[in-house]
């Protein structure tokens, strides 16, 4: 299989990897508790302070991730557990260009493309100007993108009115303002 074969391999992945996902938003089970889990900024996550070394577990765990108000659950048809994130549940490692559309890969295996429907935004710290970018993976669930991936893309991106942009499939995303 030649490279553009493999990218665009991926970019097909991309757009089935929500396919078959359980329908979380619809379930509304009676039990409800909290649980010693937790993942940590850097995508690992944690039960009872001892971290998940099974990949196929956390990625089946993060199929049933819901997220309401600021409170992340792991929920299925019968219990409702409440975890802790300390800041995105999903850490974006990757990024890839592929037919000018951008491709993430995440911790968990899992690939979305930048679009309107998962977008790239960029928090920046006010006390250390420091920025935390994220993108949309599905619903209200985000992505930290990770150090060497926002290099990538601030190396794609190109200036427009002082900031700093990139595309993907024709949406045009904010990455910051160029110092002077």
């Amino acid at each position: 299989m030649s490279k553009t074969e493999d990218l665009l391999t991926l970019l097909d992945k991309a757009g089935l990897d929500e396919q078959g996902l359980p329908p979380v938003e619809q379930w509304k089970p009676e039990r409800h508790a909290d649980i010693d889990m937790r993942i940590a900024r850097d995508g690992t996550w944690y039960y009872e302070g001892s971290a998940i070394e099974r990949e196929r577990m956390v990625a089946l765990f993060s199929t049933i991730l819901l997220l309401e108000g600021d409170d992340y659950f792991l929920i299925t048809p019968v219990e409702k557990l409440r975890i802790q994130v300390d800041d995105a549940p999903f850490v974006a490692g990757e990024v890839q260009r592929v037919d000018g559309k951008l491709v993430f890969t995440t911790n968990v295996g899992s690939h979305v493309v930048a679009s309107a429907e998962h977008p790239i935004r960029v928090v920046t710290d006010p006390e250390t100007g420091e920025p935390s970018p994220y993108i949309t993976v599905r619903k209200n669930l985000e992505a930290l993108i990770g150090r060497s991936a926002f290099y990538q893309l601030i190396d794609w991106g190109r200036e427009e009115g002082g900031r700093l942009v990139v595309e993907s499939g024709g949406e045009r995303f904010e990455l910051g303002a160029l110092e002077e």
